[in-house]
């Protein structure tokens, strides 16, 4: 089934929820619409010009991290490939779907409602991925799920032996990939920047609040202020590709 749009979500503990969305909103150059949900747990980053890729939730349990939400033209048939390659449903309110990975990733599925335009890099840089992090034993079969269900995406092998990457088709805003951890421990995702400059994108991040974790080549590791990391990579936030 063709997935029409993406978000990426911020997932963040209620209790530092507002520094949260305070910081995404500065770095993706959006304004917050009203909360919505039973415990007011939900918000939109709303660009100007184009449609949302953005959605932050205040969870409350855990540390939280990120998943993505995939909008599709028919929730039900989208859920149901999804559980015939190995999900299971975590939540099911008919207009959306809560799934989990075999892997133990959460992910949803809910309406198409016309998005299209994609937003603009914002001072050189772009929130435009989700990455994966799965033990080592669930890898083989998260890479053939991702790669399954996403029709139409490419899914190919990454840059180094640990990555793989699921990208999506020409315009849709939020990319997949799969890092495979060197130990055993539960699944979990963080939000991945393609920077133009990543030392400036950091510099400009750490004015913001976020503080540098660590740093490797192609990639640097941040906290954010209420302490979910995300990475800064160099590749570039037009195409979401490696620059040569």
């Amino acid at each position: 089934m063709r997935i029409r749009w993406s978000y990426a979500f911020v997932d963040r503990p209620r209790e530092g929820f507002g520094a949260a969305c305070d910081f995404w909103t500065a770095v993706t150059g959006t304004r917050l619409s009203e909360l919505r949900g039973e415990f007011s747990e939900f918000v939109t980053l709303l660009p100007e010009g184009a449609d949302p890729c953005v959605k932050a939730q205040a969870v409350r349990s855990g540390t939280g991290g990120a998943h993505l939400d995939f909008c599709v033209d028919d929730v039900a048939e989208f859920a149901g490939s999804a559980v015939r390659l190995g999900a299971s449903v975590v939540l099911d309110l008919g207009s959306l779907v809560v799934l989990r990975s075999p892997g133990g990733q959460q992910f949803c599925a809910d309406p198409w409602r016309g998005q299209s335009s994609r937003p603009d890099v914002v001072r050189g840089s772009r929130l435009d991925q989700v990455c994966v992090d799965v033990p080592p034993s669930a890898y083989d079969a998260e890479v053939a799920f991702w790669s399954g269900l996403l029709d139409g995406w490419h899914s190919r092998p990454g840059a180094l032996p640990e990555f793989h990457v699921v990208e999506p088709a020409p315009g849709l805003p939020v990319r997949l990939l799969l890092q495979r951890l060197g130990e055993e421990r539960p699944a979990s995702a963080h939000l991945d920047l393609a920077c133009a400059d990543v030392a400036a994108t950091r510099a400009w991040h750490e004015e913001l609040g976020a503080s540098f974790v660590a740093g490797f080549s192609g990639w640097t590791v941040m906290r954010d202020p209420a302490g979910g990391t995300y990475c800064l990579t160099t590749r570039d936030p037009e195409t979401g590709g490696l620059r040569g």
